[in-house]
């Protein structure tokens, strides 16, 4: 994201926000934050924007492309269903601005005026990190009293009441690794599960969700509001979407589907029309295709998305038009190994692999594992009869359908010891917040199944 280097929320105020053709989408009425906890600042989830007719909806912040010189500009499709806040969200115009505070130098009582954002993590996220206050008046109700610009910790009292606790439990955990975070819903009791699972932004808990084992993740999924649901659905890869859809009755699944975006629904029905146990069924519907014309640096900068997995980054496919899958015709695949020994602006078309036979959607498993393993690959093409590229299939889709069904979760409830020491501490606060209900319950109650057994 391209952003000022620091922009109040008074100047986002009632602006308009623009597609990428300069088209207007609507107007700014407010700013989504998640409030952090100890020294993680409040992260900006999005924007509210008022559409034509009055209609609120949310822009995802990483939607947002632009914020400067006056304009604000977002990429994609807007989500159109009605804006609804969330546990653990504040809405920063509506509950921050006007909000009593302590000073925490002085113990003065201030209020709140206008609150600063800045963008963070190479400009792809922002956060709050100035608060404008201005001090109580005194000697007189026609004084002002004093105004200055503090850190967003300079302060107590800026936190807003009603939010869970569940919230504060997020932004302890903020920078947990999903597998970590999701390994800590795991032995939490359902009620605390859910709790944590309603603060979690979409993208977040779609992560988490991708590591969890089939049961939470129905079981989550069940409990969220239909709308939420298929949000979370959208923010997840396709394959994993697909996967978890599959664990439903074809009634829901088909519900689920229907509430999602088209361009997000779509890759998932036709991955559902695959056997599970097929490539088809494991493949990743969204790898990494270019045209023959384009250059090395182009593939380059592809591969260096930090939201595709090593596996998903290591091959790129080139294909004809359309690159959207299913593609045109099928041209080959290129290793990055061989990227980086082209010239940046070398066309790709000239290191294609044209050898590597592609895998049929309905070839069984054990056939791809032994595909991956003769041409030591962690990424395969997945190609159809018409020579339209479908997907790929990587390694990590492989092992999770050769490994147990329950490998994610490491024998004997995960013990304390063997989880970060931030998560170590909360799982523990929250056992003697619940009595006990979460890993303690849920392991004597294994304990007694094994028993009884």
């Amino acid at each position: 994201m391209r952003a000022l280097s620091r922009v109040y929320v008074s100047h986002l105020a009632g602006r308009s926000v623009f597609d990428a053709d300069g088209e207007p989408v609507g107007r700014i009425r407010d700013i989504v934050v998640s409030m952090g906890a100890g020294d993680s600042a409040p992260r900006v989830l999005g924007l509210v924007l008022e559409m034509h007719g009055r209609r609120r909806v949310f822009l995802p912040i990483g939607r947002v492309t632009s914020i400067e010189n006056q304009q604000v500009v977002s990429s994609g499709l807007v989500n159109m269903r009605h804006f609804q806040q969330r546990p653990g969200e504040t809405l920063v115009l509506a509950e921050l601005l006007d909000r009593r505070v302590t000073l925490n130098a002085t113990g003065e009582a201030a209020t709140v005026r206008d609150v600063a954002l800045e963008p963070e993590r190479a400009g792809k996220e922002m956060a709050v990190t100035k608060l404008f206050v201005q001090k109580a008046a005194k000697g007189g109700l026609r004084r002002r009293g004093e105004t200055l610009t503090v850190d967003w910790d300079a302060v107590q009292g800026l936190e807003v009441s009603g939010v869970q606790g569940a919230a504060e439990l997020v932004a302890a955990l903020d920078k947990l690794h999903a597998a970590d975070l999701a390994q800590v819903m795991h032995e939490l009791s359902p009620k605390r599960r859910g709790e944590v699972a309603a603060a979690l932004d979409d993208d977040r808990l779609a992560d988490v969700m991708e590591e969890l084992p089939e049961d939470d993740q129905v079981e989550i999924l069940g409990e969220l509001e239909s709308e939420r649901a298929a949000d979370v659905l959208e923010a997840m890869d396709p394959d994993d979407a697909a996967d978890l859809l599959g664990e439903l009755s074809t009634d829901e699944a088909e519900r689920l589907l229907a509430l999602m975006e088209p361009q997000d629904a779509n890759p998932v029905r036709r991955l559902l029309s695959y056997r599970e146990d097929t490539a088809g069924g494991l493949m990743n519907s969204d790898p990494i295709i270019l045209l023959p014309n384009a250059t090395v640096a182009e593939a380059l900068a592809l591969v260096r998305d930090e939201e595709r997995t090593p596996a998903n980054a290591s091959l790129v496919f080139v294909t004809r038009a359309p690159t959207e899958t299913p593609t045109g015709r099928y041209l080959g695949a290129v290793h990055i190994q061989r990227l980086l020994r082209e010239p940046p602006m070398a066309l790709v078309s000239a290191a294609v692999d044209v050898e590597l036979e592609p895998l049929a959607p309905d070839a069984p498993l054990n056939e791809v594992t032994a595909y991956m393993a003769t041409y030591n690959l962690v990424a395969a093409p997945v190609v159809d009869a018409d020579d339209r590229l479908l997907g790929a299939v990587t390694v990590d889709d492989v092992l999770d359908h050769l490994l147990p069904d329950d490998w994610r979760m490491r024998p004997g409830g995960h013990p304390h010891d063997e989880l970060p020491p931030e998560a170590r501490e909360v799982v523990e606060l929250l056992e003697e917040q619940d009595g006990a209900g979460g890993t303690t319950a849920r392991r004597n109650r294994a304990g007694t199944e094994a028993g009884e057994r």
